[in-house]
């Protein structure tokens, strides 16, 4: 069985800070962003709102990825979510209850 991996952004609002992250369990890592589990930016900054993510069939391909990602500028990434996610809704709920 193939084991998927995850190339996400996560947002403190509609327009607001970003985060681009990689896991291989998305509900865990977003779980955690979400509840502060880990010391660092998104904890800082209150982001927690799962804004966009991408499955990728090979780790190195979603890190790829990110480094893509973080590389571009934050108008592309904006328009990237809005284009998926046009009110910027927290994806998060589609996978809990």
């Amino acid at each position: 069985m193939d084991k998927h991996s995850y190339v996400y952004i996560l947002a403190s609002a509609r327009y607001g800070t970003l985060y681009i992250g990689v896991t291989s369990d998305l509900v865990r890592r977003v779980w955690e962003h979400r509840h502060g589990v880990v010391e660092g930016f998104t904890k800082q900054h209150k982001i927690s709102r799962l804004v966009w993510y991408e499955t990728h069939g090979d780790i190195m391909e979603a890190i790829k990825r990110e480094k893509q990602l973080k590389k571009w500028e934050r108008a592309w990434k904006v328009k990237m979510i809005s284009t998926g996610n046009a009110t910027w809704r927290d994806l998060y709920d589609d996978f809990t209850p």
